[in-house]
């Protein structure tokens, strides 16, 4: 059960919740435009329950987008009622302005501060009345609480940032290989204090690029991107909905810089759809021969080609989705209480399980699967040892660990055992003390 005053949606966490309302706010600003007088009333309703959200979730990255949101809708909205300098030429009549009045971008900063305080004051009103006035719900962590105390020992950010740093510098030029930060990160041995978690995301898609790929790739593939947008002049854009599109561009942005949202499907969905948006249109030129003739011809075999390649493409996606779709489940199942299990897969699912050929999209999960559900004996140790090593890159957690320590010690492999017994003991030290106690890890 979450703690109380925690909001994160149906998603994992509160920053994915954050950004997803953001974008919202953004899509809300360009539905705002196309309103009429009553629905942009029923927006401005909309839009505050939206801002709620970002102060319940208590996210610093919506914080800062909120900030981003307001600075640059106030300027905009303020730049489309600046008053017309003399002598100046306009284009047909005065448009009515698309955005909100400055004020109300921030009265949305007041109601956001405002709610961060109200918010987690309701909560713990709310968990003492149902605890019948005990102290249940004094530990709600409420914004001004995050900004001012940060993160727990061992899981802020700028540690986890110094420990990516250190990994960078071991090889600055071609990285430690795509997806394989988790596996180094278990193995490092950094001179100072280490992040406490499985580290599998730099938590910044600058530095993430840098240590797996390397510094050269991560400017080029940054850089490339900067000079695009600097190429696309998004401050000079005046059309709503590519203004949307940028807008949300930039929610994505942000929470790459502390996060790893580029890794979600709905994310890399949206991400795909702007840029789908904003990539520039082909030319058109001007013809040597009569232009009439030539364009209508030339526009019925693009609209036949256009109309062909575009059901291909549906009916290629469509087959990809329907095979990962099927590949999900099934490696899904293992992982489900034998109750919600599929008819076939209930008594044992690993017979069904085929990760070097039918379940290679994913694969990883399925070995993971594998390792998790066999036991250790002496006539499965082999077997369980190459998987906990195949699993270590994919997932060095304790459980993991443990096997393949223990599958070493079978197969006599002493100092192999040691060796990862001694990372167990630096890496997850409460994990070390359940195996010498015996026990299973957590």
């Amino acid at each position: 059960m979450e703690p109380i005053g925690m909001a994160y949606g149906n998603l994992r966490q509160r920053n994915q919740f954050a950004t997803l309302l953001s974008m919202g706010l953004v899509a809300l600003l360009w539905t705002h435009g196309q309103a009429g007088p009553r629905g942009r009333r029923v927006l401005m309703a909309a839009g505050a329950l939206l801002v709620a959200g970002l102060a319940a979730s208590t996210s610093r990255t919506g914080l800062l987008q909120l900030g981003v949101i307001a600075a640059a809708g106030g300027w905009m909205a303020w730049r489309e009622r600046a008053p017309v300098e003399p002598g100046a030429v306009t284009q047909g009549a005065a448009r009515q302005p698309l955005l909100p009045r400055p004020g109300w971008f921030l009265g949305a900063l007041a109601l956001y501060a405002l709610l961060s305080w109200a918010l987690p004051w309701s909560a713990v009103m709310v968990a003492s009345f149902l605890a019948g006035g005990g102290s249940a719900g004094a530990d709600v962590q409420g914004m001004l609480t995050r900004l001012r105390e940060g993160a727990p020992p061992g899981h802020s950010r700028w540690l986890l940032w110094s420990n990516v740093l250190w990994l960078i510098a071991q090889r600055p030029w071609t990285g430690w290989g795509w997806g394989q930060l988790s596996l180094v990160h278990y193995l490092a041995e950094y001179p100072g204090p280490r992040f406490v978690e499985i580290l599998d995301n730099a938590h910044n898609l600058p530095l993430h690029l840098a240590v797996e790929l390397g510094i050269p790739a991560a400017v080029l593939i940054c850089g490339g991107f900067l000079w695009m947008v600097a190429a696309a002049r998004p401050w000079q854009e005046r059309d709503p909905a590519r203004l949307m599109a940028w807008g949300v561009l930039a929610m994505i942005v942000l929470h790459s810089l502390v996060e790893y949202p580029l890794w979600y499907g709905p994310f890399q969905l949206v991400f795909g759809l702007c840029l789908g948006m904003l990539w520039p249109g082909r030319r058109q030129t001007s013809a040597m021969w009569d232009a009439e003739a030539a364009s209508t011809t030339i526009l019925q075999r693009q609209a036949a080609r256009a109309r062909w390649a575009a059901r291909l493409t549906a009916a290629a996606l469509l087959a990809v989705v329907a095979y990962a779709g099927w590949s999900y489940v099934r490696v899904s199942q293992p992982f489900l209480p034998a109750a919600e299990r599929l008819a076939g897969w209930r008594d044992n699912p690993l017979a069904q399980l085929d990760p070097d050929g039918r379940d290679w999209l994913f694969a990883r999960q399925a070995r993971f699967a594998e390792l998790a559900l066999t036991p250790l004996t002496p006539q499965t140790a082999a077997r369980v040892h190459a998987l906990a090593q195949a699993t270590l890159a994919f997932s060095p957690e304790p459980r993991v660990v443990v096997k393949l320590i223990d599958s070493a010690r079978l197969l006599g492999l002493e100092q192999e055992a040691q060796f990862h017994l001694e990372r167990l003991r630096v890496v997850y030290p409460e994990a070390y003390a359940r195996w010498l106690a015996g026990k299973p890890p957590a």
